[in-house]
């Protein structure tokens, strides 16, 4: 039975993980036979968003892996705490936290940096040569992770696309139902909520992202 690491970066799509393809991740996971452990950072949020609203909440201030920990049901630990040898492969799901917390894309687009314990976590999956899956926004750190020439998608957005190519990656457009591969570096992605309109559409994509990083694994 393989065991996958999955990257959390909090709770709820305007300032956390995308909910739906984070739990579609763990239910793809386990319906192909896997394990899996969540991770996330031991990080403060960039800031809390009322869900409800859409705005800011300027006086709330959470941390991002109490708030991952909603979706993995208390059952989380921090990036520290990983031993890459026990994984076969990571899966990184997106939302707007993918973008503010595992990375600064959100803020600096295409000058970006990728939190230091998010570089480190995931550079060890990386120089062990185990798959990676990106969904969503997540890929946007491809290049800044795997260097000039890495492919990866985030669906067909002209902005995001270009900012990813300006950064040394090379973007290939898919729809909501493929997945993307760059064979070399053992990396899959697929855009998910950057093009579905529902959770089925968003499942399409996940699922077939989750089984080719199996696969690989």
């Amino acid at each position: 039975m393989k065991n996958i690491a999955v990257l959390l970066a909090g709770c709820g799509v305007f300032d956390g993980s995308e909910i739906h393809e984070a739990v579609l991740t763990l239910l793809s996971l386990a319906k192909a036979g896997a394990r899996y452990q969540c991770f996330a950072p031991d990080i403060p949020q960039l800031h809390v968003v009322n869900h409800l609203s859409g705005e800011v909440a300027q006086d709330e201030h959470r941390n991002v892996l109490v708030e991952a920990a909603r979706i993995a049901r208390g059952d989380i630990k921090a990036t520290t705490e990983l031993n890459v040898a026990d994984f076969d492969a990571l899966i990184i799901p997106g939302g707007f936290g993918a973008a503010k917390n595992l990375c600064n894309f959100a803020l600096v687009g295409a000058d970006c940096d990728v939190a230091p314990e998010v570089r480190d976590f995931i550079a060890e999956f990386a120089l062990a040569k185990k798959p990676v899956g990106f969904i969503c926004i997540a890929p946007v750190m491809i290049p800044k992770l795997y260097g000039k020439g890495a492919i990866g998608t985030i669906g067909h957005d002209k902005g995001t696309s270009e900012a990813f190519c300006s950064m040394g990656g090379d973007h290939r457009d898919a729809s909501v139902h493929e997945i993307v591969v760059d064979e070399a570096n053992k990396i899959v992605s697929t855009p998910a909520y950057m093009l579905a309109g529902n959770i089925a559409e968003a499942h399409s994509g996940i699922e077939k992202l989750v089984n080719k990083v199996l696969s690989m694994a």
